[in-house]
């Protein structure tokens, strides 16, 4: 493995390797195994989990973490191909991504979706220009609509606590003041699938899932024997889950019309998940989100501080799969 850069870019057996190996490197920690090696990490958008879990993983592996944040003590970056640079950007990720390459061992790299075209997003554009500069091993901390690291993570946590592989899974729009990007739904629910689960994407009407996000969870759910749907009936898709995974995202049909989108959310203040959506889940439901989270606008207090809620290992197990990647990525 030389790239991390989607889950569906592996076949279910080596995402359940990479598992195995997290969970081993869990229980065995190996503090000199990069020992000497040197991981670049590019953020071209806000983190906390991602930024501290991946220099955390890197160094309780032996190894060194190098944070590059434009305009943060760095040069501010171009993205643009074919930009007149007469503005605040001082440097290109054309020569800045080769620049670091050259400095380290593996690459990670956060970009999040343009926003504004829609197929542009769902190709990758913006990544995979990104990627094509790189030579050195390369890790997806969050594109346009691939967040691999936290699909990863949420399918460790569900292992650790028992959730069946054949459960019933649903993954829900919550409310936000603004349209969100499409990377966590998109890798989520793939996830889910790949797992073998009973998937259902419960969302209001204009919040459907692109085609193509949802047509490649299909076949990974053909290839598992799980199953994918989607849904806009609540009590319906909530009866007897096993897991309830909170996440807000942007209108697909108004993509980058940030206007439109609003209106469309405008009365969706009903979709803040509280604990009576609980009421004809499963017994043993489990609250997941993959954080940050707007309290009392996207999930009820009740429900975060609750029993339920297992957001926090979620986040802890970033850094456990992460180390799992990285140490594929540089000792094979």
């Amino acid at each position: 493995m030389n790239r991390f850069l989607d889950l569906a870019e592996f076949p279910r057996e080596q995402v359940k390797d990479l598992l195995g190996l997290a969970a081993r490197l869990q229980d065995t920690p190996q503090p000199q195994a990069l020992a000497g090696k040197v991981l670049g990490l590019l953020f071209l958008n806000p983190s906390l989990r991602t930024l501290a879990s991946f220099q955390s993983a890197m160094m309780r592996l032996g190894g060194t973490a190098v944070v590059i944040t434009p305009g943060q003590g760095t040069w501010q970056m171009e993205t643009r191909s074919g930009a007149i640079m007469n503005g605040a950007a001082a440097e290109h990720v054309r020569e800045a991504v080769p620049v670091l390459a050259s400095y380290c061992d593996a690459i990670g790299i956060r970009m999040f979706a343009e926003g504004r075209n829609l197929a542009a997003d769902l190709a990758e554009t913006g990544f995979r220009m990104m990627a094509d500069l790189c030579d050195k091993p390369l890790v997806n901390m969050e594109s346009a609509m691939a967040h691999p690291c936290q699909a990863l993570a949420d399918w460790h946590t569900m292992d650790e606590l028992r959730v069946p592989d054949r459960g019933k899974f649903v993954l829900s729009w919550a409310n936000h003041p603004r349209a969100l990007p499409l990377a966590v739904p998109s890798s989520t629910v793939h996830m889910a699938a790949m797992r073998g689960m009973e998937v259902v994407v419960l969302r209001p009407e204009g919040f459907a899932l692109p085609d193509p996000v949802m047509e490649k969870a299909r076949q990974a759910a053909k290839a598992s024997g799980g199953s994918v749907r989607e849904t806009d009936n609540r009590a319906e898709a909530l009866e007897g889950a096993h897991v309830i995974y909170a996440k807000e995202w942007g209108s697909p049909q108004h993509y980058g019309d940030d206007e439109a989108d609003k209106r469309l959310r405008e009365y969706l203040s009903d979709w803040c998940i509280k604990e009576s959506w609980f009421k004809v889940a499963d017994p043993s439901c489990h609250f997941m989100h993959c954080l940050p989270v707007r309290r009392n606008v996207a999930v009820a207090d009740e429900v975060l501080d609750g029993p339920r809620s297992v957001v926090i290992r979620e986040a802890f197990n970033r850094m456990v799969v992460q180390m799992a990647v990285l140490y594929r990525l540089l000792r094979g």
